[in-house]
């Protein structure tokens, strides 16, 4: 069995404990470089440094309590996938976040790893005020962070607020420096709600790269649309473009473009992306 096989294994794994909002996804990865741990596991998510292998976000749950059970792993499925990546990564170590020693441990039960190399407390890589700086701003907010970089969860979150975080810190002369991007979230069921982009944005961004690109003229006109389930939006456009190039070529390129940057820049999911030639613009000689 997966389960036996994980348990057999020469894995280490490490605790990171500490009170809900002290920052302990901020530390995350600071903690698991100091120890050469690769894998992270935080809300719901299996993470390979600054990528998400495996697993759905607790944060994403519309109820606390439904948040506490992904995060314990307790549903035998959403387990077994993490398990199933333990096998197909076989990670050396990993490093387990936790709100206190009985949920570390149910998570590492639940997941069948071996028994604690080592636990770590908040209170030893963060000072007091430090702790209620993070606190202040869970309350007030309702932000939350997870330790991967904006780009990697914005599929999961389009909609929610992400704003990308970046850090650069050294621990002392000879040492390298530790630098890393996070991903500040806004649960679910925050009272804060959700934001709206608008749509001038993306119009914007359409433009940029428009202008940048050889082959589109210009663009003629450019509808934004949200989907119907709520989640991400549909784009239409329509394009002249300069004489000489392949038309479908360009298009496919430039839609290609549009998808990627857009995703990247708002954390939004494109559904749909139609792009229509309406005209050539043929340059006086």
């Amino acid at each position: 069995m997966i389960i036996d096989k994980i348990i057999d294994s020469k894995i280490k794994t490490y605790a990171f404990v500490g009170p809900s909002g002290t920052g302990k996804s901020y530390r995350a990865q600071m903690v698991a470089s100091e120890r050469g741990i690769k894998y992270i596991i935080d809300d719901g998510l299996l993470i390979n440094e600054n990528e998400v292998i495996a697993g759905v976000s607790a944060k994403k749950a519309a109820t606390r309590i439904e948040t506490v059970k992904k995060a314990l792993f307790n549903n035998p499925e959403e387990a077994k996938e993490i398990k199933k990546a333990f096998m197909k990564y076989r990670p050396e170590s990993i490093l387990i976040l936790g709100t206190s020693d009985n949920m570390v441990e149910k998570i590492r039960i639940n997941l069948g790893l071996p028994e604690y190399t080592e636990t770590i407390y908040i209170t030893d890589v963060a000072t007091e005020e430090e702790m209620e700086e993070a606190k202040r701003i869970r309350k007030t907010q309702g932000k939350h962070v997870i330790p991967v970089p904006t780009f990697e969860i914005k599929k999961d979150f389009s909609g929610f607020i992400l704003d990308p975080l970046q850090i650069f810190k050294s621990k002392g002369k000879g040492s390298d420096p530790y630098i890393s991007e996070k991903s500040i979230i806004r649960p679910t069921f925050s009272y804060l709600g959700n934001f709206q982009i608008s749509d001038s944005v993306f119009r914007q961004i359409i433009d940029y790269l428009a202008n940048r690109t050889k082959s589109i003229y210009r663009i003629n006109r450019t509808r934004i649309n949200k989907t119907e389930n709520g989640e991400g939006i549909s784009i239409y456009m329509e394009v002249t473009l300069n004489y000489g190039f392949n038309i479908l070529e360009e298009l496919k390129s430039f839609k290609k473009k549009c998808k990627k940057e857009i995703e990247n820049q708002t954390a939004m999911n494109i559904d749909n992306l139609d792009i229509v030639a309406k005209g050539i613009y043929m340059p006086e000689k």
